[in-house]
């Protein structure tokens, strides 16, 4: 389904759409939170994902996020972005928007984790962690 943004965007959650190249080039080569991410496992979580939804400007593939489903309910949302050419325009509360309050995955209760863009999610009703999360990172196995 595409949903039309206006001035030649728009949102596609049709997964044979995305560019999976253009997602990893992005997550490997200028994300904080995944540098130097494999193309393979990038290949395996687009695949694998429980939704997927691309940000496009006259067709090219501007933004991305993903949704991997943790159990009945309860979903992640991951390797969100948009090409910092096109920040500004709304354009990252609208890609957020779509994954968690449109289509199928709107009742869900919705994780994520970031260090940066605290508003946008604060604007589509995420919050502060609560007293019950706890984190365990590799390095501290």
């Amino acid at each position: 389904m595409i949903r039309d943004l206006g001035d030649g965007y728009e949102l596609d959650y049709d997964p044979a759409r995305i560019d999976v190249a253009a997602v990893h080039r992005y997550i490997a080569e200028e994300s904080y939170w995944a540098p130097g991410r494999p193309y393979e496992v990038m290949q395996t979580m687009i695949r694998e994902a429980h939704r997927v939804v691309g940000l496009y400007h006259h067709g090219d593939l501007i933004g991305f996020c993903r949704a991997a489903r943790c159990s009945p309910g309860v979903m992640y949302l991951a390797d969100v972005y948009v090409l910092d050419t096109h920040r500004g325009r709304g354009l990252g509360v609208e890609l957020v928007r779509e994954m968690v309050e449109r289509g199928p995955l709107r009742d869900s209760r919705w994780l994520l984790t970031t260090t940066d863009a605290h508003s946008l999610y604060r604007k589509l009703g995420f919050t502060d962690p609560s007293v019950k999360v706890l984190e365990r990172t590799p390095s501290q196995g």
